[in-house]
């Protein structure tokens, strides 16, 4: 039995497939089925039942899976240590962020990312959070920023800032006039909302108490939604971190949203078995130099992240 033997089996159950797990590993599909099977054969047992489709591991081969994870667990939680006592920060990281915190992070993230953590290749994407959910699981992808609450065993959550929620209303708005708005109070029918698939946009719904909404038009994007309102009147919400992007005369149409107040949690997740604390304590280090102070999540003030 050897360590690539496990991770060959490893990606076999992820991927189900002889021909990506291959690929996963960088091998041909006959090295790959040639190394499980021997491995089976020291084992005298089967890990995978060819004969279904997809194919699924056994009964047997789920236990050799779940302790291949830890051995291999422990093992990178070994070499991360060792590069942890030499000082040593680099490789590469894959880092996916959803389109509604991308704009306000991504250019200082970038730039402090690449000034204090030279050695590491940085390759960011930008996709909703049900993709990124999905290719975490299939570890395609190391890490996340995101906005949580997810609600899934297999992800790891690190709350990164919390940030508050803003209306911004047109001038022929009727609750223009008022200084704060209660979410009792939003008209639904004068709302302008993200498209369906952004969580912002459930977010939005939610506080404003599941109350009945037919849209008349979606956006893409929150910049869109704001230029709406200007040209079309209604309202729509937005996030604190958007209000530096608009001009002097835009802030004038924002509104506190109070009773309650409405805020998002916005995280970095990772799959359980992710053992480079390293790289996201290097993510968590470049974000708190980017987010203003009072919105940085108090333990991450005072703590380095710990796996």
């Amino acid at each position: 039995m050897t360590l690539q033997q496990l991770e060959y089996i490893i990606a076999l159950d992820k991927t189900r497939h002889f021909v990506r797990a291959a690929e996963l590993c960088g091998i041909t599909q006959s090295t790959l089925s040639a190394m499980i099977q021997k491995l089976e054969d020291e084992f005298g047992c089967r890990i995978f039942d060819r004969s279904a489709h997809p194919i699924v591991p056994t009964e047997a081969g789920l236990m050799v899976i779940h302790h291949a994870q830890v051995i291999l667990f422990n093992v990178r939680q070994l070499q991360e240590n060792i590069l942890t006592e030499k000082g040593s920060l680099t490789g590469s990281l894959s880092l996916a962020i959803i389109p509604t915190v991308a704009p306000y992070i991504l250019p200082g993230l970038i730039a402090t990312f690449r000034k204090e953590y030279p050695n590491i290749s940085l390759k960011i994407n930008e996709m909703r959070t049900e993709s990124i959910i999905r290719r975490l699981h299939t570890a395609e992808i190391d890490m996340a920023i995101l906005s949580t609450p997810l609600n899934d065993p297999k992800i790891l959550e690190v709350p990164l800032y919390y940030e508050k929620f803003v209306a911004y209303i047109s001038p022929d708005e009727p609750i223009y006039s008022q200084q704060e708005i209660s979410t009792s109070e939003m008209p639904m029918e004068h709302l302008w909302v993200l498209a369906e698939g952004h969580c912002l946009r459930n977010q939005v719904l939610n506080f404003c108490e599941n109350k009945t909404f037919t849209p008349t038009y979606e956006a893409g994007s929150i910049d869109t939604l704001v230029k709406i309102v200007d040209y079309n009147g209604g309202y729509t919400v937005i996030p604190e971190l958007h209000i530096a992007l608009l001009t002097e005369t835009q802030k004038l149409n924002l509104r506190k949203i109070v009773r309650p107040e409405a805020t998002r949690e916005i995280a970095l997740v990772i799959r359980h078995h992710y053992v480079r604390e390293g790289l996201m304590n290097a993510v968590a280090n470049s974000i708190t130099q980017i987010i203003p102070a009072h919105m940085v999540d108090a333990r991450l003030k005072k703590f380095a992240i710990k796996l």
